[in-house]
């Protein structure tokens, strides 16, 4: 891994200021030290201003009855999900070099352990030792040179999913090692070289607490939300605010300085970016607002789908984006709002109509309701490309769910993604070149629903479909992350809400 002069001098004095200590606090850890007796002292530090963890190790191996490493740890009960974007410093001494994820029994060296682990010579691995003092085993990946490390604890088993950033994961599986309920979990950086310390970079650090059970389309939203700016080029992540309640589908503003997000209660939210603070939108009696709400391609205006039990679900409605009386659009629901038209005309929504849900045209004043698409199964998400020329789409009609094109009158419907993935939600940039889309795994979720606190993508395409889907962000959530338009104006970021119980420990 490549780094600039000014980073390598910024790790070096940071080193210089921290001596190891097992119960000094760094960052959302509650510890950090060196694992293992007569170990070279390591460091380790966080960079708020970035998120980054950066660790220094030294110590024999990670490996045999016992271990030598520099760990960075917290304590954790239950099932578990941990995520990093992991890279070395500097050119390794040693091809055995480890950086990773670790869980395990206790702070002692020979102490029983499961680790998700990229080595300096790009071996990527699923290491554990059963017991105290019992010889290390190994799963090795087909793949190499991941950087991207997830170890997830479900019930009995122990998860690892790893990945070349903008690739999707590759995943192996353990039984039978039990640690306990509660666990050491954390970073750790081992340089199989007992006089050399090795340094690596710890981006994108998180610890979620799943969903106690399997979710489906009824799930109740109820954990906590991270609301995160990624940046496209980068995939750098940013966590701008944290509730222990569900916040759903973050609009961006034209003007680039708020985002506009619903909570379960139905309430809308102007979340300013300045300040850090969300102020509820006045939108009158209408109070029961889901995740599908639009801006309008000027800003001035907000368009939400909101619960009418006696209209058949939910209905559209517009009011001015600073708040006021909403004026009600369609007559009956289930009405899904996706999508404003760039000369503010027309809304395309999802609705459901003699069984069917379909894509649908109305003014955006009111008026005769326009079906576009007619193919048995359902087609929803429907967004209008900046230049008006199409309406983006998706559709479960070819087994799996994928996004899909038309004209503004329906006419010209064409397959944009094809895949193993179920794809939902294309949303363009705004200079109409990229859309980026939510992606689910086949073997967690069926095609005709998109539910919450599941395991996805966000996934990027140049706005033809062609070329390889790179993957921007791997995400624990689905239903509300990115329902609706999240774009920056100037196309460089994007919001969406990743999940966890923030109630557990």
């Amino acid at each position: 891994m490549k780094q600039t002069n000014a980073l390598l001098l910024l790790v070096s004095l940071l080193a210089l200021s921290i001596t190891p200590a097992l119960s000094q606090p760094l960052g959302i850890f509650e510890g950090h030290g060196d694992v293992g007796t007569g170990v070279k002292p390591g460091s380790a530090t966080f960079i708020p201003s970035t998120g980054q963890y950066v660790i220094t190790g030294a110590g024999y191996n990670v490996w045999g009855d016992h271990d030598e490493f520099q760990y960075v740890w917290k304590k954790i009960k239950g099932d578990f999900i941990l995520y990093t974007r992991a890279e070395f410093l500097g050119t390794w001494v040693n091809y055995h070099r480890k950086v990773g994820w670790m869980v395990r029994k206790s702070l002692d060296g020979n102490s029983a352990h499961v680790n998700a682990v990229e080595h300096g010579d790009g071996l990527t691995s699923l290491q554990f030792r059963r017991s105290a003092g019992a010889q290390t085993e190994e799963h090795k990946l087909k793949m190499t040179q991941a950087n991207i490390l997830q170890l997830e604890r479900k019930g009995n088993q122990y998860i690892m999913r790893a990945a070349i950033y903008g690739d999707t994961f590759q995943t192996d599986t353990l039984s039978g090692v039990d640690l306990g309920d509660e666990v050491y979990v954390g970073l750790f950086v081992g340089s199989h070289n007992s006089d050399v310390l090795e340094t690596g970079v710890f981006s994108n650090v998180s610890i979620s607490v799943p969903f106690k059970g399997e979710s489906d389309q009824r799930t109740q939203m109820t954990l906590g939300s991270n609301l995160e700016l990624l940046e496209v080029a980068s995939g750098q992540r940013q966590t701008i605010y944290k509730v222990p309640y569900s916040i759903q589908a973050p609009n961006w503003t034209p003007d680039g300085k708020s985002l506009i997000f619903n909570d379960a209660k139905g309430l809308i939210y102007n979340y300013d970016l300045a300040s850090n603070k969300p102020v509820q939108v006045n939108t009158g009696s209408v109070t029961t607002n889901n995740n599908d709400h639009v801006l309008s391609f000027d800003g001035k205006m907000l368009g939400l789908s909101s619960f009418v039990r006696d209209l058949g679900g939910s209905i559209i409605y517009t009011v001015p984006i600073g708040g006021g009386t909403p004026k009600q659009i369609t007559p009956k629901g289930p009405s899904y709002l996706h999508g404003w038209s760039p000369d503010g005309k027309d809304l395309v929504f999802c609705g459901e109509r003699n069984g069917e849900f379909d894509i649908y045209k109305v003014p955006a004043a009111g008026g005769k309701e326009i079906r576009l698409t007619d193919v048995k199964g359902l087609d929803d998400g429907p967004e209008y490309t900046p230049d008006g020329k199409y309406i983006y789409f998706n559709s479960v009609r070819s087994g799996l769910m994928q996004i899909w094109r038309m004209k503004p009158d329906g006419s010209g419907q064409e397959q944009v993604t094809d895949d193993g993935l179920n794809n939902w939600f294309a949303h363009i940039s705004p200079d109409g070149k990229w859309f980026v889309y939510l992606s689910f795994l086949p073997e967690e979720t069926p095609a005709g629903i998109h539910p919450p606190y599941k395991h996805v993508y966000i996934r990027l395409l140049p706005i033809d479909g062609k070329g390889k889907p790179k993957v921007l962000a791997y995400v624990y959530g689905g239903q509300g992350s990115i329902n609706t338009p999240s774009w920056s104006p100037d196309g460089k970021r994007i919001a969406f809400v990743s999940n966890s119980d923030m109630g557990s420990k």
